[in-house]
């Protein structure tokens, strides 16, 4: 189960981005960031007033958008958020992938990964919808956690990092519902989206970062490089275990730039 203050993290943490981005509400951060605050984000420099000045900025240029949270884990010091941002009303927006680092009660460390969502998918299903029974955006049974983010580690390194195809026939379950919106839908399309891509860079590589699971959801944070020598790209991963199957995956991609408004890299 989840410990009080593992609940008052996650909570924390919707309060600060709601806040920000939704209510233009810049006193959550006087409360609950850190002074020296780290930012992963390469858009914006570390500290609490850099995040009120892009909360400000985010306010003044999409006055009319919205900001739907879709899902929350949080394990240990870490909560991960799912969202969709609307900018402009009528426009599919952006999938958002947030994590926070806490320390001592507050907001200490944030990365993000944002992702345009296209107009049309390959497998038919939208980028935020839980598919798979039951149909809740609610963690499930947190007795299984450390057990799920085991099995998804262990996926995650046969399949992205060894490049064996054979995982999926391990551990994806016959129902497999697919939300990345370049790969077809079900285990035959995730065998031959990845199979492609794997034969078109040979040399690509996924190195994870860190992995937060809560109940029957596990995400996993990478650096994706596909040909040897580029920056590559930040990934989240989120994926649904179902007695003892992974059912469902969400993600977000974004290219590392050259240049960042802070001194970290996006892992």
């Amino acid at each position: 189960m989840l410990t009080v203050a593992e609940t008052r993290k996650a909570q924390l943490a919707v309060q600060v981005l709601s806040g920000v981005f939704v209510r233009g509400d810049m006193t959550v951060v006087d409360r609950y960031v850190r002074p020296d605050y780290i930012q992963h984000n390469p858009l914006a420099p570390d500290g609490p007033e850099a995040l009120k000045a892009f909360g400000a900025f985010w306010q003044q240029q999409f006055p009319d958008a919205t900001y739907d949270l879709k899902r929350v884990i949080s394990e240990g010091d870490l909560a991960l958020l799912h969202s969709h941002a609307v900018t402009t009303p009528g426009t599919p927006g952006i999938a958002v992938f947030d994590i926070f680092r806490f320390q001592d009660g507050k907001l200490a460390e944030h990365w993000d990964v944002l992702q345009d969502v296209p107009a049309t998918t390959a497998n038919g299903n939208d980028m935020f919808s839980t598919l798979s029974r039951p149909q809740t955006d609610a963690p499930g049974q947190r007795r299984l956690t450390a057990y799920n983010k085991e099995l998804v580690t262990a996926y995650v390194d046969q399949l992205l990092v060894q490049k064996d195809l054979t995982a999926i026939d391990r551990y994806a379950g016959r129902e497999y519902h697919q939300h990345d919106p370049n790969i077809p839908d079900g285990v035959a399309g995730l065998k031959a989206g990845l199979g492609a891509y794997f034969e078109q860079f040979p040399q690509g590589s996924v190195a994870p970062k860190r992995v937060i699971a809560e109940g029957d959801l596990v995400a996993v944070h990478s650096q994706y490089v596909d040909t040897p020598g580029e920056r590559g790209r930040a990934v989240i991963d989120l994926f649904r275990v179902r007695h003892g199957k992974i059912v469902e995956h969400w993600d977000a991609s974004q290219d590392v730039p050259e240049t960042s408004a802070n001194d970290h890299t996006m892992f």
